[in-house]
């Protein structure tokens, strides 16, 4: 009865593990998020354009995909209390292609995630 019970967690754990990171780790461009509103997922893209608006309410730092700003495809938005943790980030991350994971939202009709930890942004490196 044992063997039975380890085989049916070890079955479980090994669906679990297949089924949820296929879900939450999906990989899309920038161009691409505007399909998946409301979806988490990986999006990548080079920072094209980076600005920290430090006179604006909630001191927001956009860094948009692709794109620069006005035509931008895509943002990625770190608000000011939480900017601290990502140090300069309009100047570490522009120029660079970077992926970030988190649940895309709209914005003026525009896809954004909204990077809350550095855990969240990878730098991309050439292969």
């Amino acid at each position: 009865m044992r063997t039975i019970l380890r085989f049916a967690w070890l079955i479980s754990v090994v669906c679990l593990a297949a089924v949820v990171p296929a879900s939450a780790q999906k990989k899309i461009t920038a161009s691409e998020a505007k399909e998946h509103y409301g979806e988490t997922a990986t999006v990548c893209g080079a920072v094209v354009s980076a600005r920290f608006a430090d006179t604006t309410n909630r001191q927001p730092t956009f860094l948009n995909l692709d794109r620069p700003y006005p035509n931008q495809v895509f943002t990625i938005v770190i608000w000011g209390d939480n900017r601290s943790k990502f140090g300069r980030p309009e100047e570490e991350y522009n120029g660079k292609r970077i992926c970030i994971t988190g649940k895309i939202t709209a914005y003026a009709g525009l896809p954004e995630i909204v990077a809350e930890d550095p855990k969240q942004l990878r730098i991309e490196t050439e292969k």
